[in-house]
This record gives structure tokens, sequence and C-alpha cells, in this order.
């Protein structure tokens, strides 16, 4: 066993020598980050015209870099020149990933002067890139696209203020995004490995005011981390997975955050043992023994919520199944392996200097030193004051709780959703002020115009006055030919609003419907399998429809599982019923508090489409780990004492460990909060709000206080003898 003598050397032996051969012969996993990812099924209708716009129209398709040449006082001749020589160049010399390049190097000064803003302060130069061109390689594109201006010996554009009226330049579109979005996450993963290190360990060391015992969790996270990296790392490199940035910064985070309960749940029980059994290796064998099975569970209870995210359409979520559910699987066997051998070898040191005792000893030690006994607290007076209140008064706190969830989950109904991906970003990064200068000078639609391809079977369709009649339409450009197909045409629209707001996303059915009603005027059978559409706008519509589909599978899918884990654990359906119910409620009152701060105190307008199923799988199964270890405490002594006084010393036994747990679990996800990336702050943020609930709220009231209202029945169907013990008083 690990807290044999040489069992735990052996322990901690294979944990070294497997973490050493893993770093030594795979690759980690920040060197297979991928992050240019597809998110839709290739029978997307988004995916589909792509396809076919690479095939029919090359000219027209790739990936475009909008840059945007802009003063304040106007652009001048000799700016006009040097966007004429950049072009000239790049069609000489192209870039690597380069695909089409429009050749308004050969337009003479006064038809370039057309493509200038009407204030006469922006022009717009447009390059395509490879659609499978990574993120990285475009950066690198980018840079070389930076070298190429500065050798022209007009300074340095891209560092000019875009309100100045020096010449600035800025990269904007798709490319732009791409490459911000990758750099944002890029930065971020240091910045969350180092901010929650930190934190967990000022905190461990607040809690318990032990530098060793502050330490040890952190050890054995970092093992955990250590091992689960190099294997991702083989995965990805075999083709099995793909990761991202967004996935490894919210996987440190939760590592962290549950690995670090997991510790908790076994420390807290090692000191309770160590107050009681003078040998150190069966108090510890004691406390691995009464804590093993709630961590199991617990983090079975994670696992098994996240791979759920596998039967998902949407790649952003299948990409965090297996790296998610992998590190908190590697994690849980380090909490019950490395960390005991760890303690095993530490012993009652571990604690110091506030040292864990039994009154034998601590008499010992006062007649050596002739220093008065040292009490040490039998009871936590905190715990089991609300232990009697819950007891006491279940109904006033049912009905409380449920009237403060209920008004909160209502408001989360109020909830408004985005895909747009720019609003994640701090307002002054490039591709953002990009977008900005041309919303200003422009229109908003040039960021990115959609492409209509239809199947016109040889006949002259009056498609632009179709589409013109969609309000959101601005323009439409004369049909292009295709080029292997002449019956196809496509057109390119753009939009008078953002393309990448929700308003435009709503608008995609209309447009498909336009196009499709002007195919069934001109006596265009099937007129649905003729009209495909591209572009941004069009790829997030998909990403919300198929997103939203797979939520309606995903979270019942995850009530369903671990409902019945939950009725495997405790072979009880009424206390499976209203633990997986307090769970649910609390995510629903986090969701809403999180969007009323959020939207009143933060300005935010609306929050991205995918947190609520994240929010939905991260709260649910941790919220159950909590719910888990407190009902197992009831559970235990249940058995040979009356249902209240259990409910009131299994609260106050572990009211101190779990409030600890969630402290920390809900300080590491608040780290997300301090990253430029708005996605991650309102995840942080309504995780954290949802893991402070369940510790303050769901765990030491509601739950007690539902137990003891169902009595023994909160055990129905389980045997009677269960429950017996000393008849009620």
């Amino acid at each position: 066993m690990v807290t044999g003598k040489s069992g735990r050397w052996i322990v901690i032996g294979i944990w070294i020598a497997l973490t050493a051969i893993l770093t030594f012969t795979l690759p980690s996993v920040g060197e297979k980050e991928v992050n240019k990812t597809v998110d839709l099924p290739s029978d997307a209708p988004s995916m589909q015209a792509d396809e076919l716009m690479e095939r029919e129209f090359p000219n027209s398709s790739g990936v475009p870099a909008l840059l945007t040449w802009h003063r304040e006082g106007g652009l001048a001749d000799e700016d006009l020149a040097a966007v004429q020589e950049l072009n000239a160049e790049l069609t000489k010399n192209p870039l690597p990933n380069q695909s089409f390049l429009p050749p308004i190097d050969k337009v003479p000064l006064p038809a370039l002067k057309e493509f200038i803003s009407e204030d006469g302060t922006t022009l717009v130069q447009t390059i395509f890139f490879a659609e499978d061109a990574g993120a990285e390689e475009l950066k690198e594109n980018l840079n070389d696209i930076q070298a190429l201006v500065k050798k022209q010996g007009i300074g340095n554009p891209f560092k000019e203020d875009i309100d100045s009226s020096e010449l600035s330049i800025r990269v904007t579109g798709p490319v732009g995004i791409s490459v911000d979005a990758t750099g944002l996450f890029k930065g971020a993963d240091v910045t969350l490995l180092i901010g929650t290190v930190l934190l967990v360990l000022v905190l461990l060391l607040l809690i318990y005011r032990s530098p060793l015992l502050a330490i040890i969790p952190l050890i054995g996270v970092g093992f955990a981390y250590l091992v689960t990296s190099p294997i991702l790392g083989f995965m990805a490199d075999k083709g099995w997975i793909t990761v991202d940035a967004q996935s490894i910064s919210i996987m440190t985070v939760l590592l962290f955050g549950a690995g670090t309960d997991y510790c908790l749940f076994l420390i807290s029980h090692y000191r309770t043992e160590l107050r009681k059994i003078e040998n150190k290796r069966k108090a510890l064998m004691h406390a691995f023994t009464d804590s093993s099975g709630a961590i199991a569970m617990s983090g079975l209870t994670i696992v098994i919520s996240l791979l759920t995210l596998l039967v998902a359409e949407y790649g952003a979520y299948t990409r965090f199944a297996v790296p998610f559910s992998l590190s908190i699987l590697i994690m849980g066997i380090a909490a019950l392996t490395l960390v005991p051998a760890i303690l095993a070898v530490f012993g009652r040191a571990s604690f110091f200097p506030i040292i864990p005792r039994t009154p034998e000893m601590e008499e010992e030690r006062a007649q050596k030193t002739g220093k008065p006994v040292k009490r040490q607290k039998k009871t936590n007076k905190i715990g089991s004051g609300i232990g009697n209140l819950v007891i006491k008064k279940p109904w006033t706190v049912v009905i409380i709780s449920v009237v403060i969830f209920g008004i909160l989950g209502a408001y989360s109904t109020q909830v408004k959703y985005t895909y747009d991906i720019l609003s994640s970003f701090p307002e002054d990064m490039d591709s953002r002020e990009g977008f900005a200068i041309i919303s200003d000078a422009y229109s908003p639609g040039e960021l990115a115009p959609a492409k209509i391809v239809i199947d016109t079977e040889g006949k002259d369709i009056p498609l632009t006055d179709a589409l013109k009649e969609v309000d959101i339409v601005e323009t439409v450009s004369d049909p292009e030919e295709g080029a292997i197909n002449k019956n196809l045409k496509a057109y390119t629209v753009k939009f008078s609003i953002n393309p990448y707001s929700l308003e435009a996303m709503d608008k995609i059915p209309a447009i498909k419907t336009a196009a499709e009603s002007a195919l069934t005027n001109a006596d265009i059978k099937k007129a649905s399998d003729k009209v495909w559409i591209s572009g941004q706008t069009a790829t997030q519509h998909d990403n919300q429809v198929t997103s939203d589909k797979d939520r309606t599978i995903i979270i019942p899918l995850i009530v369903i599982l671990i409902a019945l884990l939950l009725l495997a654990y405790l072979r009880s359906i009424t206390a499976m019923i209203y633990l997986m119910g307090t769970v649910i409620l609390s995510y629903t009152a986090a969701l809403g508090l999180g969007w009323f701060i959020l939207h009143n105190f933060m300005g935010v307008e609306a929050i991205q489409g995918a947190i609520p199923l994240y929010a939905f799988v991260f709260l649910v199964a941790l919220g159950e780990d909590y719910n888990i270890f407190m009902v197992s405490s009831i559970w235990k002594k249940k058995k040979s004492m009356p249902i209240k006084q259990a409910i009131k010393e299994g609260v106050s036994e572990t009211s101190g460990v779990i409030t600890s747990a969630g402290i920390i679990l809900a300080a590491t996800f608040a780290v997300l909060t301090t990253v430029p990336i708005q996605v991650l702050v309102q995840f942080g943020l309504i995780t954290s709000i949802g893991v402070l609930m369940d510790t303050f709220i769901v765990r030491p009231f509601l739950v007690p206080a539902l137990t003891a209202l169902l009595g023994r029945y909160a055990f129905w169907p389980s045997k009677a003898k269960m429950y017996e013990g000393k008849k009620e008083n």
C-alpha cells in the first residue's frame, strides 16, 4: 500500500520515472497546439459553400486579410504610392501562403482614388491567403508584410495611433482576427499557469498556515500536469485529438482547481485521524479509506461529464473532451497514490507548525516541555451552528434557498448571446481597431462580405433585386461565372451592419430564402439545393445552429449519466433526484447572477454562445463533487446515529474542507477573468459564481435541509437497516 514504508517510496519513484520518461520521449501538448481548426462538420451548408467556391471561383477563394491604410487628415498621393509599391512587391514575390492578390498596383492613381472612403481617410487593401494556412503561418506572413512596409522608408505605420495625423495600418478581416485570437490565447497560457499556481499557494498557506502542506497539493497537481501534457502531445501528434490554446488554458485552471480539491479532501481526513490515532501510518490508512471512495466518485463524475462532449458535432466542444477528462483522470490517480505517499513520508510534519496530535500525545509533550496542554478544537462552531439550523428549521432554509435561486434563475432567461469573436478582443487589438476604421470610413460589411452562389441552369436570374430586399444587404456585385460549371454564378454581398453580429447571422436564412424565391420564380426546380452561401457570417450562423443542437443533446446526456452514477454510488433514487435538482438549480442561478453582473456592471451586451454549455458541464460535475463528499459523510454516520444527528455532524465535519476547497476552486476559475479575452472572462465569472453558490448555499444549507425534511425517505430505496442505528429522540 502507498502508506507502507517501502510502498510510499516505490509510488513516488514510479511517478518520478513516469514523468521523466514521458517528458523526454514525447512532445508536450503545447508543441502540438493547432489554432487553425475547423469547428463545423463537412456537411454544414457554409462548409459545402466554401468547397464550391474553392473549386469554381478560385480567385475569390481563400481567407482575406484586410490592410486598412488610414490617415486622419486624409490619404496623400505618397500614401497611395506606398500601397501600390507593396502590392507590386507581393505580386512579384508572393508570400508563402498567399493565394490571390487583386492587381491594384496596375490601377492608375485617379482610378485607385475611387476606392478611398468618402471622407478620404482610408483605403482597404485585400490579400487572400490559403484556406489551410495555420494561424502561426499567417502571423509570419503578416510579419513579412510589416518588414516590406518598413523597407519603403515610411516609418512603421503598424505602430502609429489610428487617431493621429500619421499614416497608420491595421490588419483586420478573418486573417487579422485569427492571428489576434491565437496571440491572445497563447499569451494567456503562461499568465494563467503562473497566476493559478501563485493563487493556490497563497490560499493554501492562509488556510492551513503550513508551508509544507501548501506545497504538497501543488506537487501532486504538478506531476499530474507533467504526465498529462506529453500524453496529450502524443495523441495530438498521432492525429487522434486536436488541441488548441483555449482548451489548454482552461485545462490548466481545471487541473489546479479540481486537483487541489481532491488533495484537500484527503488531507482533511488525515488531520482528523491524526488527532485520534497516534500511529501516523494507521491514521493515513483510515483517512485514505474514508476519503478514497468520494474522491474516486467525484473524479469519475467529472471525467464522464467531460467525455460527453465527444458526441458534439461542434469542434470547439469535442476538442475539450479528451484533454479535460484525461487531466482529471490522471489527477484523481495522483490524489489516490502520489499524495498519500508524500503524506506518508512527512507524516505529522506535513502540518508544521500547527501539528495535529492525540490528547495523549499533547499530555506527554506538555510534561516534557513544561508548557500547558494545548487543547485542540473538537468541533467546528460555524459548521455545528449551520448543522443545528438545517435540522431545526429545514423548511425555512429550503424555501429561502429556492426563492433566491429561483429569482436568479428566472433572470437567466434574459441572457443575450453573441457569436461575434471581435467582441472578445480588447479594444486596442489590431483587428478590432481595423474594424473600427472600416466601420467609420466605409461600411462594417466591408469586414467580411458574403458570397452567394446559385445554379442558374443557364437562365437569367434577377438575383440582385431579390437580395437587396433583405434589409441588411447594402450592395450586391455583378455575378462571376464558375470556372468549371458555367451555370454557376457567384455574387458578393456586403452588409450594412457588422457581419459578425447576431443580427447579421440571423438574416442568413432570409438571404437564402430570397435567392431560392428568385430561382423558383424562374421555374427552376429544387431551388433549395441550388443556393450556397459562404463567408464568415454564414459560418458563424452554422456555428450557432450546430452548437445549439449539441447543447440540446449534451445537457440531457450529462444529467442522465451523472444521475446514474449517483444512483450506483448512493443506491438511492430520492437522493439522486434532489442532488441533481440542487446543482441544476444553482447552475441557472449562477447564469442569471453572472449575466446581471456582466451586463449591468461590466457593460457586456451579450455573452458568447458557447458559455452556457461550458458552464453547465463544469458546474454540474463540480457541484456534485461537494454533494458527494458531504452526503458520503452523512451516509456513513447515519448507520450508527439518528438521521438528524448524522446530518448535523456531517455538515460540521465537512464544512471546513469543502469551504476551503470551494474557495480555491472558485478563485482558480476567477483567474480567467484577469486575461484580456471576453469569452474567458465571462466563463470564469459565471463558473466562479456557481462554485461559490454550491459551496456556501447548496452544500451547507439546501442539501442538508432537504435531507432532514425527507428523513429516512432521503435514502429510499436503500434497505431500512442502513438507516437504523439509534432511534430519534
